[in-house]
């Protein structure tokens, strides 16, 4: 991969450690898939935040970084183990929140948004169509690829971080125009309503396809069934990129003549359910992977006020600090709280859950999918209304 004068010099360690280490971390990633040059990214999206999952070792890098950086490029950083001023609320133990808050003061350090969300695009971190980022949540690469319609691969939690520092990413994979055009055609005969319903459907077709990049036809959904269709296929497959007839930015162009065309009815639904389903029992119905929206939160408030307010266990509502700021500055935290507990920077699957809960209830996919592997948990998937009423 070709690399400027200046380039070099950062390779050389001329600017410092931790910008020397980004450039030998984006220098490898061109040259093992094929880059001809660094190009500039406009905004960097990290992950490996959680003290859960990157542990003593992430802990001793970043703060390794941090001695010697700052980012370049507006950058927002992944959910963490825990709400950051709430987590006794959460039942943390003292000892994994003082790592954690160690980890977070780390990429402050670095001039990182710690807003510690995986949806950025909700909070500001929201690129143009056509715009080149660098983003590393599997959920936020697939919305701002598919929906918004900027440039990211899918990148690790290093080779983020690289880029903030840096300001630039290799060119190659989905950066590139000739490889967004679709590789298979997903023909939806099956009404998909509900969140489970997205969820299914992205867990079945994610499952199928593996990585190709689907072009769906018959599917209509608002932008937050979007995040969570993305999510998921991101999950049960590595979709980075998907495109919807008449909806997506890129769909126009996307699509190519003989693509493979796969039918989903709703006997394919029903039995992606079944799947995702390890358990009828529920300690605990936990939503926002990803993290809620303003509209998600309030719709979920409607369905408390509905069924009523004596429940069998806890329910947690994950979302972002921006967000809840704003649903405490409308007074709708306020009354959600009267049910459920709204958790800001963090969400079930990064937090150290199975140590407080063995049976988790959710309407997210994704969280279906990761929450057997990931957090030793029996899951019970459906819509959150059906969830709300059998939790009585």
């Amino acid at each position: 991969m070709y690399l400027t004068r200046e380039e070099e010099r950062i390779l050389e360690g001329k600017e410092g450690y931790a910008a020397q280490k980004s450039m030998e971390i984006l220098a490898s990633l061109g040259d093992i898939y094929g880059a001809d040059k660094l190009i500039p990214v406009s905004s960097c999206q990290i992950a490996g935040a959680s003290y859960k999952t990157i542990g003593d070792a992430g802990l001793f890098f970043v703060s390794e970084f941090s001695k010697s950086s700052k980012v370049k490029v507006k950058s927002t950083l992944n959910p963490i183990g825990m709400d950051s001023t709430e987590w006794q609320r959460m039942g943390i133990k003292k000892e994994f929140a003082e790592k954690q808050l160690d980890i977070l003061d780390a990429y402050l350090k670095m001039g990182i948004d710690c807003s510690c969300t995986c949806t950025p695009y909700l909070i500001g971190n929201r690129p143009d169509c056509g715009e080149h980022v660098a983003w590393s949540e599997s959920s936020a690469v697939s919305f701002v690829n598919s929906v918004l319609g900027a440039k990211s691969n899918r990148e690790g939690g290093p080779s983020s971080l690289a880029s903030s520092i840096i300001g630039k990413t290799p060119n190659y994979g989905l950066h590139l125009e000739e490889n967004r055009k679709a590789g298979v055609i997903i023909d939806v005969k099956a009404q998909i309503r509900s969140y489970s319903d997205v969820g299914a459907l992205g867990n079945y077709v994610g499952s199928i396809i593996g990585s190709k990049i689907p072009y769906f036809k018959n599917l209509e959904l608002d932008s937050d069934k979007l995040k969570s269709l993305g999510a998921t296929m991101a999950a049960s497959g590595s979709v980075a990129l998907y495109h919807v007839e008449g909806l997506t930015p890129e769909y126009n162009k996307a699509i190519a003549d003989n693509l493979e065309k796969i039918e989903v009815g709703k006997e394919e639904i029903e039995e992606s359910k079944c799947k995702l389903n390890s358990s009828d029992d529920m300690e605990l119905i936990c939503i926002g992977c990803p993290h809620c929206s303003v509209g998600e939160v309030t719709e979920a408030l409607e369905i408390f006020k509905k069924e009523g307010r004596k429940f069998k266990g806890d329910i947690w509502i994950c979302t972002s600090r921006y967000v809840k700021n704003e649903l405490e500055r409308t007074g709708v935290a306020q009354e959600i709280e009267k049910y459920a507990k709204l958790l800001a920077d963090t969400c079930m699957v990064v937090t150290p859950i199975e140590e407080m809960y063995q049976k988790t209830a959710t309407n997210s996919g994704k969280a279906a999918i990761y929450l057997p592997s990931l957090c030793k948990q029996k899951v019970r998937f459906g819509d959150l209304e059906s969830l709300i009423r059998d939790f009585k």
